[in-house]
């Protein structure tokens, strides 16, 4: 039931006492406030990472070669290490229940490509059907390079969004026409996009069975990519794709006299590994964040039970008076509880209003490394608010206990 002679009561204190309500409030609001920003960082920073790993698979597992750097079974050290089709081939066959994508990578070197009269500066490199997955690359018109493509070493070629703007007119479509990549000409056969934007646009693909004849390339390959096939789990599937990266590494050191503690001859990245490692180190912040945030809440708590002691020593006599005049403990309690929630109310939203503005204002602005779009679920900061609220009522309630409990006599005597 609304008591309109308690309101009064609790803004004529208010009023009364301007500037301590004013600080007061303001500790819960900016414990709020500062929360909340951190909450929105923290999920910024998710934010971020999620946008790193989007370039490529999430579980992709990329090999690549160097030299050795010991000396293994009469082997001096300072050999190169040369991946070859066989080696992709053991592990296609091998893994096939295990993998979803898989592809082998042919770097073409010192060629110069061309269309029509225009010269292009972009790299050229021999590829399997599923690096288009690999990649996380879609086809923004015609195909991707095909199985029959490699088996059949068919000389066509995708370019990117990025090159296909570059060399044709907005009235023109390069698709079907002809890339001449140092004298020998491949058909265009689509237009990929790359999710990791332009920056990974700067490539044109011909399928590696193709890349490896037509440019001496034999059998040679310079790095090898896979995924996983999904799991339950995230755990399952970093747990198996650690296990396929070092039966992998095993089986290549093997194959290629390499000595188990060479650290350099043979290199696995593993982009799981990776992630765990990345959201471990956000959930640690996040909880950091939360830890600091709510310190701040608790302080801001314990200064309104404080002020409410204030204001219970203020009003003794008044207290003493209500009793004298038949107002029940309840009733002691109850007025002094209801300007601890009001306050804490008010200042909570307040901070919280603020601090999602702020957000809203600034957030989608914000990318900067591994930060992108600060942002925070309004309804963890709405929970976040009505804990503060029951905090207030909690910090209140003592106070208001220890007035209700004070005799009579005692609170008309005092001074």
């Amino acid at each position: 039931m609304f008591d309109l002679e308690r309101w009064q009561e609790i803004f004529d204190t208010i009023r009364k006492n301007k500037l301590r309500t004013f600080l007061t409030g303001l500790s819960v609001a900016s414990g709020i406030f500062i929360l909340v920003i951190l909450l929105g960082f923290g999920q910024g920073m998710q934010n971020g990472i999620a946008r790193e790993f989007a370039a490529d698979a999430s579980n992709r597992i990329w090999v690549w070669t160097q030299v050795t750097t010991k000396e293994h079974q009469g082997l001096n050290p300072g050999r190169p290490i040369q991946l070859r089709n066989d080696n992709y081939q053991y592990l296609e066959e091998q893994y096939i229940s295990q993998l979803e994508d898989r592809s082998p990578l042919f770097r073409v070197n010192d060629v110069v490509v061309a269309y029509g009269k225009e010269t292009l500066g972009y790299s050229v490199q021999g590829i399997g059907s599923g690096f288009q997955f690999i990649e996380n690359q879609y086809m923004a018109r015609g195909r991707y390079i095909n199985p029959r493509d490699e088996q059949n070493r068919a000389k066509v070629a995708i370019i990117s969004n990025k090159i296909s703007n570059e060399i044709a007119s907005e009235d023109e479509d390069p698709l079907q026409e002809y890339l001449d990549i140092s004298g020998i000409k491949f058909q265009i056969v689509g237009v990929y996009k790359d999710q990791g934007g332009e920056r990974e646009e700067d490539r044109i693909f011909i399928p590696f069975t193709t890349a490896q004849r037509v440019f001496n390339g034999a059998d040679k390959l310079h790095n090898l990519s896979f995924t996983m096939e999904p799991a339950a789990s995230f755990d399952e599937a970093v747990a198996a794709s650690e296990q396929f990266s070092r039966e992998l590494k095993t089986y290549l050191q093997e194959a290629h006299s390499v000595a188990p503690d060479d650290p350099s001859a043979i290199n696995v990245y593993n982009t799981l590994e990776e992630a765990r490692r990345f959201y471990s180190l956000t959930g640690n912040i996040r909880f950091f964040f939360w830890f600091v945030g709510i310190c701040t809440i608790i302080a801001g708590v314990v200064g309104v039970s404080n002020i409410m002691l204030i204001v219970v020593k203020e009003r003794t006599r008044e207290i003493g008076i209500r009793k004298a005049l038949g107002a029940k403990p309840w009733s002691v309690v109850g007025m002094i509880l209801h300007e601890s929630i009001f306050i804490t109310a008010i200042s909570g939203f307040t901070g919280l209003i603020l601090s999602m503005g702020l957000l809203e204002l600034v957030g989608p602005n914000v990318e900067v490394d591994y930060i992108v779009n600060p942002s925070v679920n309004f309804n963890v900061a709405l929970s976040t608010v009505f804990l503060l609220i029951l905090a207030g009522a909690v910090a209140g309630f003592f106070p208001a206990w220890r007035a209700a409990n004070i005799h009579t006599i005692d609170a008309l005597r005092d001074e």
